[in-house]
């Protein structure tokens, strides 16, 4: 991201752990693993993976024989399914004789759904390209039948046959081809085909810049340090795996409780630091906080072996022995993104454990501690394809950042893949980059033994909602932590579906705060003040009232317009000690905290 990027220090990073080489073996089995592996296996697995971008082959076959052995033993299905196909096509031929007539007030067979917006435009209504969208969402809609409602398959593996028939169904949409897509051939035909010219440099651009690994156009614009994560600051602690950032003060009174923000680590943590317009960052210091932030270090084949403990040990843990030795005796406000906010839970659900009351309240931003519904992202999820995975990082040391990108794009693929195809390529139209975007463009990578234990333990195992979740040896439960929480989700998350998230209301025995906003899983949180069409529900349940499903939660909260940021800011506000004293030093020297480097420090620009 910026043209300059700074050599690591050595700081206070333990002398061990800044010297430690990069070993040499495979690291020691888990105990999932087979004491039989072999290597041998495990390279065959990786070479297939760089084929597959990561997607198990044994995974899907399995989940389309489950499919194909139940519904060819389903007469019943089969037949419904003829008399549907049956069905679709006489209505989709009275509505073809119906434009043939020329009579344009005939009802469409089928409606796109609400989030569907493909084929809005009302090009679409004109013949023939209304018989063709028609014909393709009757289509869509037969196969949704086909792959659903099945006796006997599995749910995953309904979803995945579903999920699947519908990434390919999508690939062949009329929308993405030109002769098939009315608004892109009225554009070709106004602009004689210069379109096409600019969509033609368009794909030669992007091509280099994949094969030259540089940003999507227009990031250069976008750097770290200079219009990104500019909010001042000073590094006060590195070890191996962070740098702590505190913030200069705003105001000359602070709040005496200082905030710990633990970004998810499989971003850059600078998403909540953005410009300075959007930044969650800023927004709080100018309020009066005391404002720290991790910064994860981007692993490498020598962090392959940093598990979750260790995030846990050198992240949450080694980040509020800093604080506590700048701000002593204070209690912290503890805020977790995501994956940081889970392990802000583990870390809160051991300190509650251990009777360690540093902290003063918890705030979970689209973070889940639940994972029994973690939405569409589980299709990726099951033992063959975390096996599959566990070999494809046993070779390299960790997740690598195309593989992660790959499955979210899936996700949300008419949006992130061919919708921009469209306007690109077709229309010739670069989408102007933002920072959120040129943000999401600098990703990073998850080592081998965390991610592991991270989709085995908590994906596959859901050990933390289900109290066997280990810490140094015991097992840890979020019905011990005492202290408020204030949660968020988004009603768009498709990374952590807002109805996973809202399962904390049922996990922790304390007062929770529960709020959801538009927008999703980065947009809703990146939500800042004057941020027009944003809108949030919020409500608070106390330690004895009644537990209430998310459903009937949103039927009965009503919406407020405007942005949840000063909504949560006050609610740290009220569990606060009220107490407003004088800023504390950059770091403390006496305790070995030195200021080592102005923000954003050297983590963020490992690539």
């Amino acid at each position: 991201m910026a043209a300059d990027r700074p050599s690591t220090a050595a700081g206070n990073i333990p002398a061990a752990a800044a010297s430690q080489p990069a070993p040499k073996a495979a690291p020691a089995l888990d105990a999932h693993e087979e004491a039989t592996d072999l290597p041998l296996d495990r390279l065959l697995n990786a070479s297939l993976a760089y084929f597959t971008h990561g997607l198990s082959p044994a995974s899907l076959l399995g989940a389309y024989m489950d499919w194909a052995v139940h519904l060819a033993h389903a007469p019943g299905k089969q037949t419904e399914l003829v008399r549907k196909a049956i069905r679709k096509m006489i209505r989709f031929q009275l509505y073809a004789a119906t434009c043939a007539l020329g009579q344009k007030d005939g009802a469409p067979c089928i409606q796109p759904l609400a989030q569907d917006r493909r084929f809005s435009a009302p090009e679409w209504q004109q013949f023939p390209f209304n018989l063709i969208y028609q014909g393709f969402l009757l289509q869509q809609q037969w196969w949704h039948n086909a792959t659903t409602g099945i006796r006997g398959v599995s749910r995953h593996h309904s979803d995945v046959v579903s999920f699947t028939a519908r990434q390919i169904l999508d690939v062949f949409s009329p929308s993405n081809f030109l002769l098939t897509n009315p608004v892109a051939l009225k554009r070709t035909m106004e602009e004689k085909g210069f379109n096409l010219l600019r969509g033609w440099r368009n794909i030669i651009e992007d091509m280099q810049r994949a094969a030259t690994g540089l940003p999507p156009a227009g990031a250069e614009a976008f750097k770290v340090g200079e219009n990104l994560a500019v909010t001042e600051g000073q590094v006060v602690y590195r070890n191996r795996l962070i740098e702590l950032i505190q913030y200069a003060p705003k105001t000359p009174k602070v709040h005496a409780e200082p905030i710990l923000i633990v970004p998810a680590w499989i971003m850059k943590y600078y998403i909540l630091d953005l410009s300075p317009k959007n930044s969650l960052v800023r927004y709080l210091v100018e309020k009066g906080h005391t404002v720290f932030i991790i910064s994860w270090k981007n692993p490498t084949y020598a962090d392959r072996d940093l598990g979750m403990e260790d995030y846990r040990r050198l992240g949450v843990m080694a980040a509020l022995d800093a604080i506590n030795a700048i701000c002593p005796d204070r209690k912290v406000h503890g805020v977790g993104y995501c994956l940081g906010g889970t392990l802000l839970t583990i870390a809160a659900a051991a300190m509650a454990r251990e009777e360690d009351e540093r902290l003063a309240s918890l705030t979970l931003l689209a973070a889940q501690t639940d994972f029994s519904e973690a939405g569409e992202i589980s299709l990726f999820i099951d033992e063959s394809q975390v096996s599959f995975l566990e070999d494809m990082m046993w070779e390299r040391g960790f997740l690598d950042t195309k593989q992660m990108a790959g499955a979210f794009q899936l996700l949300r693929s008419n949006d992130l893949i061919w919708s921009r195809i469209v306007n690109e390529y077709i229309a010739g139209e670069r989408q102007p980059m933002n920072d959120l975007m040129a943000w999401n463009a600098d990703q990073t990578r998850m080592p081998y033994k965390m991610h592991s234990e991270y989709l085995r333990k908590l994906f596959l195992r859901n050990d933390l909602a289900e109290g066997r979740y280990r810490v140094d040896g015991h097992p840890i439960a979020i019905s011990d932590i005492r202290v408020p929480i204030f949660a968020v989700g988004t009603v768009w998350d498709h990374v952590a579906p807002w109805h996973s998230v809202f399962k904390i209301i049922r996990l922790a025995d304390t007062d929770v705060t529960f709020l959801l906003t538009s927008g999703g899983h980065n947009a809703g949180i990146v939500s800042e003040p004057g941020h027009g069409n944003r809108r949030f529900r919020m409500a608070h349940r106390g330690m004895r009232d009644g537990y209430i499903d998310p459903d009937r939660w949103v039927a009965q909260t009503p919406e407020q317009p405007g942005s949840w940021w000063p909504a949560w800011q006050g609610w740290l506000v009220n569990h606060s000690s009220g107490q407003d004293i004088a800023p504390p030093a950059m770091g403390n020297a006496k305790r070995g905290y030195l200021p080592l480097m102005p923000a954003p420090g050297s983590y963020v620009f490992g690539s």
